[in-house]
């Protein structure tokens, strides 16, 4: 048996990110998004969904870039406090020691400490009520080499100990249960 509830954003798991944000060191902020998700593989687009109060907010709309940083189980603690507390009162990156990073193609600075960072360039920002969404372009990724396989050039995410969040509480990702369109391989 099932109960009926009100409508509400209950699709969990999602990954908890770091976005960072700014033009220039005297505004780089970082924020805590789980609102966030790919659109298209081709161009590469994805998007964060951001309430119009935060610190952030501004940074994201004159700069109209960002990097979204993914988070693992030792950057757990830096990643909620990141969430809960406001640009307004604190550096962010000072204040959890975490390390900005020179991004490629965009101003917003990476984190070093996240072994995967994704410039993005918002093209479109669209008001959706209470957060708006920030529709970007992905122009340049920056992988973290120690989790490039030496011999095959894979990249072997699954071995940064990904964070993720559901419904009010961060996790580390399991162990792998299968890869993509095995359940139709051909049985050797």
């Amino acid at each position: 048996m099932k109960q009926n509830w009100k409508p509400g954003t209950l699709i969990y798991p999602l990954p908890a990110i770091l976005v960072s944000c700014g033009s220039e060191e005297s505004e780089f902020n970082l924020l805590t998004v789980s609102w966030v998700g790919t659109v298209c593989t081709n161009p590469p687009m994805c998007y964060i969904s951001v309430r119009p109060e935060r610190h952030s907010y501004g940074i994201l709309k004159k700069n109209m870039e960002f990097v979204l940083n993914l988070t693992t189980r030792d950057m757990a603690f830096a990643t909620d406090w990141c969430g809960v507390r406001s640009g307004k009162n604190f550096n962010k990156f000072e204040e959890m020691k975490l390390t900005p990073g020179k991004s490629s193609l965009v101003q917003a600075p990476t984190v070093m400490e996240s072994p995967l960072n994704i410039e993005c360039r918002v093209r479109e920002i669209i008001s959706l009520g209470s957060h708006d969404m920030f529709l970007a372009d992905v122009v340049n990724i920056q992988a973290d080499e120690q989790l490039i396989h030496p011999t095959t050039g894979a990249f072997e995410l699954e071995q940064a100990n990904l964070l993720v969040y559901s419904h009010g509480f961060y996790h580390e990702l399991g162990p792998m249960i299968g890869k993509f369109g095995w359940s139709v391989q051909k049985k050797k």
